[in-house]
């Protein structure tokens, strides 16, 4: 299986894919987010409701946590790297 690097700043995942993406990770769009990033507190995302994030998301793609890596119907959020092991079982 070759992967597929999708530079998201470039080419940056509409809504419906950020929530294909979530549904594979477990349904929590947090899981997403780069907290770090300065707009996450610029925008006051603390306390934003699940819309609001993937909102957030589709319109701001540097608050997209990074790598992200899919295989079949499972993704992880590849931070630290060793998370990749758990979609080679």
């Amino acid at each position: 299986m070759v992967p597929t690097v999708v530079y998201y700043l470039d080419d940056p995942p509409d809504r419906a894919e950020l929530e294909r993406v979530v549904a594979l990770l477990g349904g929590d769009p947090r899981v997403l987010v780069r907290t770090s990033e300065p707009a996450y507190g610029a925008l006051g995302l603390e306390d934003a409701s699940p819309e609001a994030l993937l909102d957030a998301l589709a319109a701001r793609p540097e608050l997209i946590e990074r790598p992200v890596v899919v295989r079949g119907t499972r993704a992880v959020v590849a931070r630290p790297p060793e998370r990749l092991l758990e979609l080679l079982d």
